[in-house]
């Protein structure tokens, strides 16, 4: 648990200190709870409550007797105070979502990925997209934050740019993040979709279970994401998280690194769909990728035997994947999200759990606690909303530092 502190040079500090607790109390809390919780003084808190209040950033709630003495007035968030827009561009489809001050989403739009390799058009479809949502939502200009954009990597994250991801060919070295500032007026983050994914799941953990914790996101690729005490790992370059060349299966499908059985080319779905039957190739046009693994679901679940080995497979692959990671990362807790895992993790999930514990290299002390993503299908672009108000109003202690220029 985070402490406060009563010297008056971290009071911006304090303030998003007791704004993230007050968040991670949907029922409310009391100031008497938040001293407690904080250490702050009662001055000092009530110092913080007042800016707060006048920010409208929370508002006073019922009050509630709690033993003796006057009863306690609750404090809670005020949701509808700040909004944010969140992108996941991806091959098959591009993802727009609005979140409110809580984390959750209030809006919610999908469109093909535009069809043209221009950039400034591409740009364009992105900003109208974005505003046609906040639009639909009623949102007030003046309550949005930002926009964040969860994209493959590899990316600069200097500049915002994407670099050369090699499932979005039209967007190799687009300046993403200047680009869109341009476009809607509106401050701009960038980053790995498998790290605004863990942002996403911490501003969603309330409980403050994955303080150290790790995410295999399952799309139309794969990645890791990491959160050390609290804190989403990003890497030297912000790139943090490819683990398509983890040699799972060295009898698996050749990859274009030259390796056979490397974890990206073994569970990508169009290597399943092939496996399974369900298509005859792996050149497999993204917008019917979704049909064709809706398609793959309903043949395992019919009992057929080619689509259940092809699933059962899989489940086994994630599976020595995640004691690998884990192996090397002693995270504990692994969680696990993206739109191909919501599609088929009814059928992977019970032959995961199953496996997991008699993988022959697993060499943890402690059993792996394995958890659903709580941000579902929209892990990515929910996440690369959340980028922004995580960056608004989570406290970080290296915002205390004194830097000598």
């Amino acid at each position: 648990m985070k402490r406060g502190s009563n010297m008056p040079a971290v009071g911006t500090y304090n303030q998003t200190l007791v704004l993230d607790m007050i968040r991670r109390s949907p029922s409310g809390v009391s100031r008497t709870e938040l001293a407690e919780l904080t250490g702050l003084s009662a001055q000092t808190l009530s110092n913080v409550a007042r800016r707060l209040t006048d920010a409208d950033l929370i508002v006073e709630g019922e009050r509630v007797v709690a033993g003796p003495g006057k009863p306690r007035t609750l404090l809670r968030l005020n949701r509808s105070a700040r909004f944010a827009v969140g992108i996941h561009l991806d091959p098959s489809i591009d993802t727009f979502v609005v979140l409110d001050l809580s984390g959750r989403i209030v809006a919610h739009m999908e469109r093909p990925p535009a069809d043209t390799d221009s950039t400034p058009d591409l740009i364009a479809a992105l900003s109208e997209n974005a505003n046609a949502l906040l639009r639909s939502a009623a949102v007030p200009s003046d309550r949005v934050l930002g926009i964040g954009g969860a994209v493959p990597g590899p990316i600069d994250d200097a500049t915002g740019m994407l670099l050369t991801p090699p499932l979005l060919p039209n967007w190799h070295h687009t300046r993403l993040r200047d680009l869109l500032i341009e476009a809607t007026g509106l401050p701009v983050v960038v980053e790995k979709d498998v790290v605004a994914a863990m942002v996403g799941e911490l501003w969603a953990d309330a409980d403050h279970e994955l303080r150290d914790a790790a995410l295999l996101y399952y799309g139309a690729g794969v990645g890791l994401g990491v959160a050390i005490d609290g804190d989403a790992v990003r890497g030297r370059t912000g790139n943090a998280g490819d683990i398509a060349h983890l040699v799972v299966d060295p009898s698996g499908p050749p990859c274009q690194c030259g390796q056979h059985g490397c974890l990206g080319v073994t569970v990508a779905p169009e290597q399943l769909l092939l496996e399974a039957g369900v298509t005859t190739s792996l050149d497999i046009p993204w917008g019917a990728r979704r049909a064709a693994i809706d398609d793959l679901v309903a043949r395992a679940q019919g009992g057929d035997s080619r689509a259940l080995e092809v699933c059962a497979h899989a489940a086994e692959v994630l599976a020595r994947a995640i004691v690998l990671m884990n192996n090397m990362l002693d995270a504990g807790t692994f969680v696990i999200g993206g739109p191909v895992w919501s599609r088929l993790s009814e059928l992977l999930e019970p032959r995961l759990r199953a496996v997991l514990p008699t993988i022959a290299q697993i060499a943890t002390t402690r059993p792996l606690r394995l958890v659903e993503a709580r941000l579902g299908t929209d892990l990515a672009a929910a996440g690369a909303a959340c980028l922004v108000l995580d960056g608004a109003f989570t406290a970080r202690t290296s915002g205390l530092m004194i830097s000598a220029t």
